[in-house]
């Protein structure tokens, strides 16, 4: 039996796919400790999870001592998304664990220069470097970031967030064609989001006089300047805004679009509406700055990537596919493949599982997974050269 603990701020609908399939593992007994509530801004987006039905759920400041037991004591640890201090002693003790992180250095790795920040993280991840502690790098440029101070050398995995894998038959991936072309955009309208690039998109189709709908989900604060855009630019009528919605429903906006828009900067450190999108068999176009582009989407091959911050290739980009139905279609099928076969909840969780019983066992050689998904070897992709990445042949 393998006693895993995964440790986190919270559980979220991104994580839960994950957690189940650890719950259901056979010959695993399995623990997720949540050390925070739930923002309220996070609850009223439709992030609320019922953690009652779970029996395997705890809280940290409901019984201190025993999450603090089960951390030391658990044969595997996961944690990510909180403080170092919850697993200090345990990984001092020896214990295979790995930390999960999404990028250090967000907006520029300059910030890593400076010497206080930089003794920290210096401290904090290559003090126990030769023991058994691994990096799960939750995006593309994470790997990157902890290379600059050379932390967790030959023990940094290609990772991720695993939204809820929905099955979906052919025909229910195909598109009905009713002669116009549905895009859609997500998420909180954050200046890095960059809704309005979307909005840039919609006026260059309607300037083609292409048949088109953008519908736009979400809310924040550059909501107001996305409504204002719509008005100056006389898009009332192509543009539709909808507030939040629960993210069972977004799935369904998901499957009845044709092109899901990622317009995300670095900032966004994963960005599982990818992952969601690609599930949905959208022909996604993103930008190569979020953490799950380089990871989920090869150029051409399942989706189209963007240099990061070219609002002019994404307009070209998206004029150029809006015009071939064949790719779209071609594009979707390849994307939900993608997700069906590699990066899901059910896959990281077996890859997972063999890379920690092969550690656990002495008398076998750990070998990396070869391929792009889940527990691979994450590639040193420095920021600004995603979109070469991505572009590759490989």
């Amino acid at each position: 039996m393998l006693n895993i603990v995964f440790i986190s701020n919270y559980l979220t609908h991104h994580q839960l796919p994950f957690v189940l399939e650890m719950a259901q593992a056979k010959e695993v007994s399995f623990i997720f400790i949540a050390t925070n509530r739930m923002e309220e801004e996070r609850i009223r987006m439709g992030w609320g999870i019922d953690e009652k039905i779970y029996p395997f759920v705890r809280h940290f400041d409901d019984d201190m001592q025993e999450c603090s037991r089960l951390v030391m004591e658990s044969d595997v640890v996961i944690c990510g998304g909180t403080h170092d201090s919850y697993i200090h002693d345990r990984v001092a003790s020896g214990r295979l664990t790995f930390r999960y992180f999404e990028r250090l250095y967000k907006t520029g790795q300059s910030k890593a220069l400076r010497p206080r920040g930089y003794y920290h993280k210096l401290k904090e991840h290559t003090r126990y470097r030769k023991n058994p502690v691994y990096l799960l790098c939750a995006g593309a440029y994470v790997a990157s970031d902890f290379h600059l101070f050379l932390a967790y050398p030959g023990k940094m995995l290609r990772w991720g967030y695993f939204p809820e894998f929905v099955k979906y038959s052919v025909e229910e991936r195909t598109r009905i064609q009713d002669g116009k072309c549905h895009l859609l955009w997500t998420g909180r309208m954050l200046r890095w989001k960059h809704a309005t690039d979307a909005i840039l998109v919609a006026e260059a189709l309607k300037k083609e006089q292409i048949m088109f709908d953008l519908t736009m989900i979400g809310d924040g604060e550059c909501a107001s300047m996305v409504r204002q855009m719509i008005e100056e630019k006389g898009l009332q009528r192509e543009v539709i805004l909808r507030p939040f919605e629960k993210p069972e429903e977004i799935r369904k906006a998901m499957l009845k679009s044709d092109i899901y828009l990622m317009t995300s900067d670095y900032e966004e450190g994963w960005g599982a509406v990818v992952n969601e999108a690609m599930n949905s068999g959208c022909a996604v176009i993103a930008g190569s700055g979020a953490g799950a582009v380089p990871y989920l989407i090869r150029h051409g091959k399942n989706g189209l990537v963007y240099q990061n911050g070219k609002t002019e290739e994404l307009i070209a980009l998206t004029l150029s596919l809006v015009k071939d139905i064949n790719q779209i279609h071609f594009l979707g099928q390849a994307a939900y493949m993608t997700i069906a076969t590699t990066w899901n909840a059910s896959v990281a969780c077996r890859r997972f599982l063999t890379f920690c019983r092969q550690i656990e066992n002495p008398e076998k050689t750990v070998e990396m997974i070869e391929d792009e998904g889940p527990m691979s070897n994450a590639p040193l992709i420095a920021p600004g050269k995603g979109y070469q990445y991505c572009i590759r042949e490989r």
